[in-house]
């Protein structure tokens, strides 16, 4: 077998005199051997790129794909590869259009480097929807604590209530609050610089944090905080079937799975959100006081059935409060009505036209509405002075019709003077029972007497009146032995 050495020497002989015998007899060899060599040679040298049927529109491609930044798709470019004479398949052009991606793709990289993380530094907030359910989204950058909040809407008071939560459940308020350019937080943009909302600006100064915001379009400036959004959606949202009909059930269910995705080990950082948040929360700002009023304010006059309204229906107030000026707030489908800081009533919300009533706010359930007896006439008065009994009597047959009532009066009155007080009360008192309420069912009452049955509610003693008999020891029947 010929070295590398004499490989190239046999080769450098064919290329001098280009023959296999001449080149033979050059390096003391066999033509065979030369022809074998040049052949093996030529088989090893590069071979130019195969043609295919898109290459008369290849700069065509790379120009719209560089023009798109790698965005466009084969589906529309091929109307106009077809107008320029391609007239290969649709599945070439696929291929050729992914190619020229690619390349653009590694020659525009942004080359990023990894985010780098002070602790208490950094909160990256950001939404998500499915349907008409939102989810408000927060990481804390070092520990990699999330936080989630349920809403029905994206709006400026309802993120900032979102903010605020995210503060308390956290326990302090960090640096800086990173969050892309949402409307509902941004009040304009100079210069690629974006200003912050008014709203917005009066929560940062009220927690002392500073807002900030990522570069228009550039989704992977705060990727950790997209791929909560991702995760809360395939894990919470879609197996609990969440909707916006029941809020507070979903902000619940949200509280339970924050308290378990914290409490397991991050496979970013390989430690565990929840004790490194331990850490962190040393190196937090404090939460003030008070929570910032966000969102607009309504203001209710207390009427005097103890109410307020809102939005066409009634929601009930403590007694306390009639004709006091009180605030008004919705949050996460229910209403909260506040006092000078103080929340007095919370109702769940209602629909227009229906009222919301707590029995709490009133000293207690409702009582049944009572109907007083008020005597008049002379005859009424006398019959009232027998007392309850003849009150519910009179209550009982006006129920039942007895338009007689008023003339049966003077008869039981009557009875009274020849049958005694005592036994008239007894009368009225089965009559009621019984739901006779004529003055001749009384009557008839009376002159039966004592010797009628007695009706006894279920579960009460049955007393009957037995006649006695003279009774003998057992004694008496003791059986004595004769002799």
């Amino acid at each position: 077998m010929k070295s590398v050495r004499e490989r190239m020497d046999i080769l450098s002989a064919y290329r001098e005199v280009g023959s296999y015998h001449a080149a033979a007899e050059i390096c003391s060899t066999t033509p065979k051997t030369v022809k074998r060599v040049v052949e093996a040679a030529e088989r090893s040298e590069p071979r130019p790129p195969p043609a295919h049927n898109y290459d008369e529109v290849a700069d065509l491609v790379a120009q719209r794909v560089g023009k798109t930044k790698g965005r466009i798709s084969a589906k529309r470019l091929l109307p106009a590869a077809r107008a320029a004479g391609y007239a290969g398949s649709d599945r070439n052009f696929r291929r050729l259009v992914a190619e020229e991606k690619r390349n653009w793709r590694i020659d525009h990289h942004r080359g990023r480097r990894p985010g780098v993380w002070e602790p208490g530094d950094v909160l990256a907030i950001d939404w998500g929807a499915i349907g008409t359910l939102h989810v408000f989204c927060a990481v804390l950058a070092w520990s990699r604590v999330r936080f989630i909040y349920f809403a029905d809407n994206e709006r400026a008071e309802t993120t900032l209530e979102a903010l605020a939560a995210c503060f308390e459940y956290l326990g302090g308020v960090p640096k800086t609050v990173l969050a892309d350019r949402m409307g509902c937080l941004k009040g304009g943009v100079v210069a690629n610089v974006v200003v912050p909302s008014p709203a917005y600006v009066r929560t940062a100064t009220h927690y002392g944090f500073a807002p900030d915001f990522c570069e228009a379009a550039d989704p992977a400036s705060k990727g950790l905080v997209e791929n909560l959004v991702g995760y809360a959606k395939r894990d919470l949202m879609i197996p609990e079937e969440l909707t916006s009909r029941d809020l507070r059930r979903a902000n619940e269910l949200a509280r339970d799975w924050m308290e378990e995705v914290n409490a397991k080990e991050h496979s970013e950082i390989c430690c565990v959100p929840s004790e490194r948040l331990e850490i962190e929360v040393e190196l937090l700002g404090a939460l003030p006081q008070l929570r910032a009023a966000t969102g607009t304010v309504v203001f209710r006059t207390v009427d005097k059935l103890s109410c307020v309204r809102f939005a066409s229906a009634r929601y009930s107030v403590p007694t306390a409060h009639i004709g006091a000026v009180v605030e008004v707030r919705v949050r996460d489908g229910h209403l909260t009505i506040s006092r000078l800081g103080e929340v007095v009533a919370e109702h769940s919300l209602v629909a227009p036209g229906e009222t919301s009533i707590l029995d709490d706010h009133y000293g207690g359930p409702r009582a049944k509405p009572r109907r007083a007896v008020r005597a008049r006439t002379q005859s009424e008065v006398a019959f009232c002075a027998l007392g309850p009994v003849a009150e519910t009597f009179i209550k009982k047959a006006a129920a039942a019709g007895m338009t007689s009532l008023k003339g049966d009066l003077e008869t039981l009155l009557r009875l009274e003077r020849a049958h005694g007080r005592d036994a008239l009360l007894g009368a009225l008192e089965r009559a009621v029972d019984f739901h006779r309420y004529r003055a001749r069912d009384v009557e008839s009452i009376l002159v039966a007497g004592s010797g009628v049955a007695r009706s006894v509610r279920a579960g009460e003693a049955l007393v009957v009146d037995l006649p006695s008999a003279t009774s003998r020891s057992l004694f008496d029947y003791k059986i004595e032995a004769t002799s």
